[in-house]
């Protein structure tokens, strides 16, 4: 799977957490809570669909993401292992 594969996928996501969410505005470089609007409700949403997406999961202890692009590394790397 490729970075703009779960990119693509992760903005499915973020439309279904973030419904009024232009998807078209959202890059690698967007930041997750400024640019985004998620908050930690959203961002335990994102992540439980994510990890269903995905088949992955996501460490407890996996430093806080600041942008979309954080979230597509940190996914990419939890799949290649």
């Amino acid at each position: 799977m490729t970075r703009e594969n779960v990119f693509e996928g992760l903005k499915e996501i973020l439309s279904g957490v973030k419904p009024k969410l232009d998807q078209s505005k959202i890059s690698y470089e967007s930041k997750l809570v400024n640019d985004l609007g998620i908050d930690s409700l959203s961002m335990l949403l994102l992540s439980l669909a994510a990890e269903n997406k995905f088949n992955m999961q996501f460490d407890p202890q996996a430093p806080a993401f600041v942008t979309v692009g954080d979230v597509c590394d940190y996914i990419l790397k939890a799949i290649s292992n």
